[in-house]
């Protein structure tokens, strides 16, 4: 995965599997916004809550992009353990 950190021109901070950067698009997947919880917490909601579970890659205009980078150790966590398929076992020593 290569989990970003994309700066919307809207304000929206998306957090997403950016597949490819092209001339004038940014190629991406899964993506989810952050919305603040309270208390300085963060949530994950989709991003497009209506989008069809079929589409697998969207395209997005560079131009309605701010910025983009490599989100904190947290968030990137936080994704993977969405997303990824393979489940990873608790880091926590049985005795």
């Amino acid at each position: 995965m290569n989990i970003r950190l994309i700066k919307m021109n809207s304000g929206e901070d998306v957090v997403c599997d950016l597949i490819r950067e092209e001339a004038d698009t940014l190629v991406i997947c899964n993506p989810i916004v952050m919305v603040p919880q309270g208390n300085g917490q963060v949530g994950f909601a989709p991003w497009s809550p209506f989008l069809s579970d079929s589409v697998k890659e969207l395209s997005i205009r560079r131009s309605y992009t701010v910025y983009i980078s490599e989100p904190k150790d947290e968030v990137c966590k936080n994704y993977e353990e969405i997303f990824s398929p393979i489940i990873k076992p608790s880091s926590k020593i049985i005795t």
